[in-house]
């Protein structure tokens, strides 16, 4: 019996020291990819963390032991580009792997979401920098004419990068995983939705967050809701305090108590009919107070669908609810970047071009181009969640979304559905099904119970309260595909002033569209108080 006790602790004692050898010695065998490893570092438990790129960074001492692989993968051999990517391994693996995406037009590896998430929670993970190194709202690497990044950034470095990141993982632990998953938010959503139609293969389960998915219409959009308020010294510019204290204050008074109760968020903001002309301003009121007849005009504007003058439909407007929130992003003082970056290095190629220049003649060149074939609006996903291979997606959106409408979810959502009613005999709700996030912003924050596992979550001090299928979106994956249950409902938490050391503040469930959420009584800062209906 000693000598079986003593063999046992030699046995874990060298798989314990084992790890920083394995990890410095690891290379790539074979030419199964074309990847190379460029270094390795190996992690001990609680060892500072620090890494920064242009898109994001990380700087923890709580992580527990991993072995980080840096690649670097050739993505065009003619053209001689690359992309490089990070594979994190943990000391104890569960066997999964996990991709991440990017967001905006950023290129760098996704390291919060790979040390928050992936390390964390221990799955092997992988994530790229899309072939370039810049900011999210950074798109002029794309030109002049650089087709080939463009190429690398919509699609092609991701899936190289999961490919060479699996074959990392079957090399380091000498066998491979056993299911796949994918986590992004916004450009890492279009990139989830990419994948699954694209190369189906990729992943078992994959979840999204408010993808920009439909490109060629959100950035038009985008600059339109913008051109309706500026420029900032005109009479329709309506400044951050008066979307905050003047309008949002309206919307709620109008509208609040429509799901049960007043709390300040809006459950369904479909139902609100909130109208601004209420607050036009009366002769002599103090204008700080009120909205001139310009503003409510934009008003409308921005929240209403907005169409080409050839009737032909472009994207849904914002909706009411948000209103704290959207100077944050398209209706701010200063023009949210990346669409006039979209034009002028992905579309037009022309560094002058500015955004009151866009017209219907340019948004369909934008449609026509469609540059890397980055747009994922066809309708078809079966040959990810057909019978065939039986994909899972899981989306989920907030209704108080600054930078893409919470329609777009829908619309997409809604597109695949038809789809797959006139075409095949599957039910949607077997392998699709969306979220939606009251109060919640672009993938995270806001006012509302927002914090659920999402990508980036986690990493802005918003973590799901627990890893379980209840209330963490990927773990509800997680069954969905290992175990054939799938998400009813989820519930998620809001952490006072968004930040988890300051402690509960409430907890509602997330209900799967279309379903909404309503107050059925008892205590308003328990999900137990409210049902899906």
């Amino acid at each position: 019996m000693l000598a079986l006790i003593a063999l046992l602790l030699f046995s874990f004692s060298q798989s314990a020291t084992s790890s920083p050898t394995r990890c410095g010695s690891f290379a790539l065998r074979g030419s199964a990819v074309n990847a190379i490893v460029t270094n390795t570092t190996f992690y001990r438990a609680n060892d500072t963390v620090a890494i920064t790129n242009p898109f994001s960074s990380i700087d923890v001492n709580n992580l527990p032991a991993f072995c980080r692989v840096e690649l670097s993968i050739t993505t065009n051999t003619t053209a001689n580009s690359t992309a490089h990517a990070d594979v994190w391994l943990p000391e104890s693996w569960n066997g999964r792997f996990l991709g991440f995406g990017n967001g905006g037009f950023g290129g760098g590896v996704n390291v919060a979401d790979l040390g928050f998430v992936a390390v964390t929670e221990g799955f092997a993970g992988m994530s790229t920098d899309t072939g370039h190194l810049s900011e999210a709202v950074d798109g002029s690497w794309a030109g002049p004419h650089n087709d080939n990044a463009i190429v690398d950034w919509s699609w092609r470095a991701l899936h190289l990068s999961v490919v060479a990141g699996k074959e990392v993982v079957r090399q380091y632990y000498g066998k491979p995983h056993h299911k796949a998953y994918y986590l992004g938010c916004s450009t890492g959503g279009r990139q989830g939705l990419k994948e699954a139609q694209r190369f189906p293969d990729d992943f078992d389960g994959i979840v999204v967050g408010s993808p920009a998915n439909w490109m060629a219409h959100l950035q038009p959009w985008s600059i339109h809701v913008s051109l309706e308020i500026m420029p900032v010294n005109s009479s329709r510019f309506i400044p951050a305090a008066t979307w905050a204290e003047v309008i949002h204050p309206e919307v709620l008074k109008q509208c609040d108590i429509l799901d049960g109760l007043a709390d300040g968020i809006l459950n369904d903001p479909r139902k609100c009919s909130s109208r601004p002309e209420t607050l036009a301003c009366r002769p002599g009121q103090n204008t700080s107070t009120c909205l001139n007849l310009d503003q409510i005009h934009a008003i409308h504007q921005i929240f209403s669908t907005y169409f080409e003058t050839n009737q032909t439909f472009i994207f849904n407007g914002y909706y009411p609810g948000g209103e704290v929130g959207y100077p944050q992003g398209l209706v701010g003082a200063v023009p949210f970047p990346i669409p006039q970056d979209y034009y002028r290095f992905f579309v037009i190629n022309d560094t002058t071009w500015t955004m009151d220049l866009l017209n219907d003649t340019i948004i369909r060149l934008g449609d026509s181009i469609d540059p890397g074939t980055m747009d994922v609006i066809d309708p078809d996903l079966t040959a990810f969640i057909g019978p065939s291979r039986k994909g899972k997606i899981l989306q989920y959106v907030g209704w108080a979304d600054e930078l893409i409408s919470v329609g777009n979810s829908i619309h997409f959502y809604e597109t695949v559905h038809a789809f797959m009613q006139a075409n095949t005999h599957l039910n949607i709700d077997d392998s699709y099904r969306l979220f939606t996030v009251p109060g919640m912003t672009h993938c995270l924050g806001g006012f509302g119970a927002n914090a659920f596992g999402g990508s980036g979550q986690a990493a802005a001090d918003m973590p799901s309260s627990s890893f379980d299928a209840q209330h963490d979106i990927l773990s509800a994956m997680i069954e969905w595909v290992e175990k054939d249950v799938a998400p009813e409902i989820l519930t998620a938490i809001y952490w006072n002033n968004n930040n988890v050391s300051q402690g509960v503040g409430f907890t509602r469930p997330l209900c799967k569209y279309p379903q909404m959420l309503v107050f059925t009584g008892g205590e308003p800062s328990r999900a137990t108080s409210f049902r899906c209906m």
